[in-house]
């Protein structure tokens, strides 16, 4: 019998407008309908720039880092738009001063970031995290890994909240326990939007819109913590980092220094309609509640991981609920990735086949359709395997 779903509004749902075969958030949320409506209504402004509308985009700065501040729980002031997440994360590590600790395996932001930082500046270092038991994968990042590999010289630990190849949810609440004032940077890309996480007790959490929030890409954000904002140089500070957050008054004539706030990690003025796209699909998310997402995103999670199990297809990720988000890797037997990843691709279904596994990504809607048609894929792979 099909879980119940939590309680989703109808809207939420209806917003979801992709072809049925779609599993793969974890590379690319396709535009909520919403998204879609307003990235066509602001173009349409833009594109008649009718006397008096042009004032309008600069506004979006405010309503995008409102809306990020609702999710995150950060201050709105403490937000500063960024074009992508490993921006984001380049202005973090630039900053910093002293050894970072962070896994080689991450995501390639965060360790290109460190590492880019370290030969431009020499002023930080990546320190290097190894799994510690048997029962660690590379990527996964536990409290008791960061606290046993901590060292006097270490400023900052940076994670990323959802690992994008195993699928495992760090917890930051754990890392914050052992790690003290040092400073916590978060690479939230793999679950912002469909995990509520607790953001707080980070320093720095860098993220786009591009996946599971569904806004495209070009939509991004930095938010800063009060310490981080004294602890970390705004290397790259353009105009726009001398003013405070709001404010229009350029600094003609003169080039003063950063302001001490998130703003100072700005370089120029962001997109507008990138920005509206980005403010509509969290007040999307808002609105509905991340707990609902992450409810549902967990219960078609489960639903994937039991049409995997009832073909006898190993799952490599996480089955308990609290390590993971929306994301099922699976590990055929190497000779046989090959023939998975065809059945994946001949039933239509869309996912990301790499490393040696299958990843699929679901978000809080999950047609019936792409259910029959994974089924479908995962008869014809067995049954291949019999001949």
């Amino acid at each position: 019998m099909r879980p119940a779903e939590p309680a989703l509004t109808a809207s939420y749902l209806d917003g979801f407008t992709e072809d049925p075969g779609y599993l793969d958030y974890g590379r690319i949320g396709p535009l909520s309908r919403a998204v879609l409506a307003e990235s066509l209504g602001q173009g349409e402004i833009l594109a008649r720039a009718r006397y008096g509308s042009l004032g309008h985009f600069g506004g979006q700065d405010l309503r995008m880092r409102a809306a990020v501040a609702a999710l995150t729980r950060f201050r709105a002031d403490q937000v500063v738009a960024q074009p992508n997440t490993s921006m984001g994360l380049m202005h973090a590590m630039f900053g910093l001063t002293g050894d970072v600790l962070l896994s080689p395996a991450d995501f390639p932001s965060l360790p290109f970031a460190a590492m880019r930082a370290a030969e431009a500046l020499h002023v930080a270092t990546p320190l290097w995290l190894e799994a510690g038991t048997t029962s660690e994968r590379a990527g996964q990042v536990t409290p008791r890994q960061v606290r046993d590999q901590l060292t006097p010289g270490t400023v900052a630990v940076a994670v990323s909240l959802v690992d994008s190849r195993t699928g495992f949810r760090t917890d930051l609440e754990g890392i914050r326990q052992v790690i003290g004032d040092r400073l916590l940077i978060v690479d939230a890309i793999q679950g912002f939007g469909v995990v509520d996480a607790a953001y707080e007790v980070a320093d720095v959490v860098a993220s786009g819109g591009q996946k599971w929030a569904r806004a495209g890409w070009g939509t991004g954000f930095l938010a800063l913590s009060d310490r981080a904002v004294e602890r970390l140089t705004p290397v790259m500070s353009g105009f726009t980092g001398t003013m405070p957050a709001g404010s229009d008054e350029l600094p003609w004539d003169d080039v003063p220094p950063p302001v001490r706030a998130a703003a100072a990690f700005g370089v120029t003025n962001a997109d507008g309609i990138a920005q509206a796209r980005f403010a509509s699909a969290l007040e999307e998310i808002q609105a509905v509640g991340v707990d609902v997402i992450e409810s549902a995103v967990a219960a078609n999670t489960e639903r994937l991981i039991d049409l995997a199990d009832e073909f006898g297809i190993g799952v490599a990720s996480s089955r308990d609920a609290r390590e993971r988000a929306g994301m099922v890797v699976l590990q055929p037997p190497a000779e046989r990735l090959t023939a998975l990843g065809a059945a994946l691709h001949n039933h239509g279904l869309t996912t990301t086949v790499r490393s040696g596994s299958v990843r699929l990504s679901t978000h809080a809607r999950l047609a019936e359709e792409t259910v029959d048609m994974l089924r479908g894929a995962f008869v014809a792979y067995t049954a291949a395997a019999r001949y």
